[in-house]
């Protein structure tokens, strides 16, 4: 195989794994019924005149699948922390006792539970025609590439299927992402 196909390819494989890492962030956002440190991710508190990432300024614990604990390293921060999730589109409200923030995650009601479902799905729906946009550069360079004789057609035609075969294992790994995400979405 040629050097310019292995790097069109090399390309599609690294594009695709990007795609898929970005899925796993996105969906990690959505909420389920459950605890999850990666919920508050965005969530940044003023802290000495700085907006800071809640996991750089404080310890967070899930002792249970409904609570959240949140302490701040320094605990004259406890304020601002609250203020900060309070003003967040989680619609979560940390109970404050002086010391630490404790968060009952609230069961999600069946009509919420659709609503959360049909995001995974857009979510998903997005990064599939990520992979396929992916696909048509990859083989609109394949295709180049054999017209300007960097490649011969039988490699371009080698490197089409290639291209295929791993927008269709993306495809096939983003479908089973999204899945375990209605999944557990649903979970009561």
């Amino acid at each position: 195989m040629s050097e310019m196909l292995d790097l069109i390819l090399d390309e599609i494989e690294d594009q695709s794994s990007k795609i898929q890492d970005s899925l796993k962030k996105q969906l990690a956002k959505v909420r389920t019924g459950r605890a999850s440190i990666s919920m508050l991710d965005e969530i940044k508190a003023e802290y000495y005149g700085a907006f800071t990432p809640l996991q750089q300024m404080s310890n967070i614990s899930i002792p249970e699948p409904r609570l959240m604990v949140i302490q701040p390293f320094d605990p004259s921060s406890l304020k601002d922390v609250e203020k900060a999730i309070q003003a967040s589109d989680l619609g979560l409200n940390p109970h404050n006792d002086g010391k630490v923030l404790r968060i009952s995650i609230p069961e999600l009601t069946e009509e919420r539970r659709k609503e959360m479902t049909k995001m995974v799905k857009k979510i998903a729906e997005e990064h599939r025609v990520s992979i396929r946009q992916v696909r048509r550069d990859a083989n609109a360079d394949l295709k180049k590439a054999e017209k300007d004789k960097e490649i011969t057609e039988d490699e371009m035609h080698k490197g089409l299927d290639k291209v295929q075969k791993t927008v269709d294992k993306a495809i096939e790994t983003i479908d089973k992402i999204s899945e375990a995400k209605e999944k557990e979405v649903m979970e009561i």
